[in-house]
C-alpha cells in the first residue's frame, strides 16, 4: 500500500506538483522556512501569497508536506500543520476526486488549530471547536483580514464550501488550471 499524498489514480500526476520552500512567521516570533506542495500553475502565486503573510508578520505554526503524516489529513491538522496537496483517500474527508482541489495542488490550509472547520459527518469541528468562533487572534482567519486579502488579491477563495472551512483556500471548485481569476464567477 502506498503512503503518503500521492497514489495511483490521483488526478494531478507527480509531475505536475512541486515542492515550494518558504519562509514565515512562527508562533515563536521567529523566521522558519517550510514546504508546501502545490500544482505547477500556483507557484508564482503561492510565492506572491506567502510574501505578503511574511511581510505582515502572520504566524504559521509549521508548514510540512502531508507525506510527514502519511498523507493522514488529521493527523496532520492535530499537529497545527499548514499544507496544501492531499489526494486524500476513501474515508477521509473531500476523498480523491477529479474536481478536488487539494488533490489537483490548488489549495491550502493554513494554521487548522486556530481556523478549524465543521466536519459534517459527525457535526464537529476540526481538529477542535477551540477557535470556532471568528474573532481577531494569533494565526486566525477572519474575513477582510490581511490573510483573506493576500489569497484575494491573487484570486483565490476562502472557504469555497457551504460548510465552515476556516484553514481552507483554493482557487475555485471545481478545480480547473490556475489563470488568476476565480474560475467558478
Amino acid at each position: 500500500m502506498a503512503v503518503g499524498a500521492w497514489h495511483e489514480g490521483c488526478p494531478a500526476g507527480r509531475e505536475q506538483l512541486r515542492n515550494v520552500t518558504l519562509t514565515h512567521w512562527g508562533f515563536d516570533g521567529r523566521l522558519h522556512r517550510g514546504v508546501l506542495v502545490v500544482n505547477a500553475d500556483v507557484v508564482d502565486s503561492v510565492k506572491r501569497i506567502f510574501a505578503r503573510l511574511l511581510a505582515d508578520r502572520f504566524p504559521i505554526r509549521q508548514m510540512n508536506p502531508i507525506e510527514e503524516y502519511g498523507g493522514d489529513d488529521n493527523a496532520s491538522m492535530s499537529a497545527d500543520n499548514s499544507s496544501a496537496y492531499n489526494c486524500r483517500r476513501a474515508g477521509q474527508a473531500n476523498a480523491p476526486a477529479a474536481d478536488s482541489p487539494h488533490a489537483n495542488g490548488r489549495a491550502i490550509d493554513l494554521n487548522p488549530t486556530e481556523n478549524p472547520w465543521m466536519d459534517l459527518r459527525c457535526h464537529c469541528w476540526q481538529p477542535s471547536s477551540r477557535y470556532a468562533a471568528r474573532t481577531p487572534g494569533t494565526g486566525k482567519i477572519t474575513e477582510g483580514d490581511a490573510v483573506w486579502q493576500a489569497f484575494h488579491a491573487d484570486g483565490w477563495i476562502w472557504q469555497d464550501i457551504k460548510t465552515p472551512d476556516y484553514q481552507h483556500f483554493d482557487t475555485g471548485y471545481p478545480s480547473r488550471p490556475y489563470t488568476g481569476t476565480l474560475s467558478n464567477s
